[in-house]
C-alpha cells in the first residue's frame, strides 16, 4: 500500500514540470490566442456575415433568404448611391492630386536644411495626429459664413467678402477636399522628406559637379529614386479617400441635400435611417472590394519584390 501510495502520490510530481514546460513553450501562442480569436469573429466574421446580408432583402432587421445579386445591380439605379459615387471620384482624384503635389513641395522645401526646420516639420504634421471629427468641426466653423473667415472679413471691413462654399451645393465638395488636404499633406511630406534624406548625397555632387540645376536633379536624380514613395502615399491617400466618413459627417453631414454624399455615409444612411440593410450591406461590399483592389496589388509586388531582393 505505501508503495502504491508513493507511486501514485508521485505522478503529478512528475506531470507538473511537463505542463510548465508545455505552457512555456506555447506561451506566446497562448498570449496571442485571445486576440487572433477575437479578431477572427469580430472582424472576418462580421466580413463575412455582411457580405451575406448583402444578398439578401433585409430591411431593418436581417434576413437570411438569399436573393442573389439583385442588390448589387438595383442599387445603381438609385440617384442617391449614383451621386455618392461621383462625389467620391471628384473628391478622390483632387485630395489625391493637392496631398501629393503640396506634400512634395513642403518636403522638398524642408528638404534645404532649413532653420527651424524641426519647428516646421512638426507644424505639418501635427494635422495628421488629429481625429477627423476634430478637423471636420474645426473647418466646419471656419466656413460657417456666419461665424468663420467670412464674418471675419466682413467685421474687417471687407463687407463685400464672400466664401460660402460649406451652404453652397455646386461647392461644398470643395470644402471636403480642403480640409482633408490640410489633414493629409503633412503626412505626405514626412514620407518624402524621409526619402530624400534616404538618396545618396554622392550622387546628387556628382551632378553638382556636372552642372546639373537644382531642378534638373530633383527632375532626373531625386524623384526617380523615390519612385516607390510616391506609390506608397496615393494607395495610403486611395485607402483613405474610399472609407472617408467621419470628415465628411463633421463638416457636412453629407449635405447641403446630398451634395457631399459619399459611399459611406450612403451606407449609415441605409443602414441607421431608411431601414434597408441590404443596401447598407451592399455597399459596404461594394467599398471593400474597391479596397481591395488596390491594396492586394500593392501587397503583392511589395513581397515580391522583398523575395527578389
Amino acid at each position: 500500500m505505501t508503495v502504491d501510495g508513493t507511486a501514485a502520490g508521485a505522478r503529478p510530481a512528475q506531470a507538473e514540470p511537463g505542463a510548465r514546460a508545455w505552457v512555456q513553450r506555447h506561451l506566446s501562442k497562448l498570449v496571442v490566442a485571445p486576440s487572433f480569436v477575437a479578431a477572427l469573429v469580430f472582424f472576418y466574421g462580421f466580413i463575412l456575415w455582411t457580405v451575406v446580408i448583402s444578398f439578401t432583402g433585409s430591411r431593418m432587421l436581417p434576413s437570411y433568404e438569399l436573393e442573389g445579386f439583385d442588390n448589387y445591380v438595383n442599387i445603381w439605379r438609385l440617384s442617391r448611391w449614383n451621386t455618392a459615387v461621383e462625389n467620391l471620384f471628384l473628391f478622390g482624384v483632387l485630395f489625391i492630386v493637392l496631398s501629393m503635389i503640396l506634400g512634395c513641395i513642403l518636403a522638398v522645401l524642408l528638404d534645404q536644411r532649413i532653420r527651424a526646420e524641426g519647428a516646421l516639420r512638426t507644424i505639418y504634421l501635427y494635422p495628421m495626429a488629429i481625429s477627423y471629427i476634430v478637423t471636420g468641426t474645426a473647418w466646419k466653423w471656419l466656413l460657417d459664413p456666419g461665424i468663420g473667415i467670412e464674418k471675419a472679413m466682413h467685421d474687417l471691413g471687407w463687407t463685400g467678402f464672400s466664401f460660402d462654399w460649406i451652404v453652397d451645393p455646386d461647392m461644398a465638395i470643395y470644402t471636403v477636399v480642403i480640409a482633408a488636404v490640410w489633414q493629409a499633406s503633412g503626412f505626405v511630406m514626412a514620407m518624402v522628406l524621409a526619402a530624400l534624406r534616404g538618396v545618396d548625397e554622392e550622387i546628387i555632387k556628382a551632378a553638382w559637379l556636372d552642372g546639373a540645376s537644382l531642378p534638373a536633379i530633383y527632375r532626373r536624380i531625386i524623384i526617380p529614386t523615390i519612385r516607390p514613395v510616391f506609390l506608397s502615399a496615393f494607395v495610403i491617400l486611395m485607402h483613405l479617400a474610399i472609407k472617408t466618413f467621419d470628415l465628411v459627417m463633421a463638416l457636412t453631414s453629407g449635405g447641403p441635400g446630398t451634395s457631399t454624399s459619399v459611399p459611406a455615409t450612403f451606407m449609415y444612411d441605409m443602414a441607421f435611417q431608411r431601414d434597408r440593410l441590404d443596401y447598407a450591406a451592399t455597399s459596404a461590399v461594394m467599398m471593400l472590394a474597391t479596397v481591395a483592389a488596390i491594396i492586394v496589388p500593392y501587397l503583392y509586388s511589395e513581397i515580391r519584390g522583398a523575395r527578389r531582393g
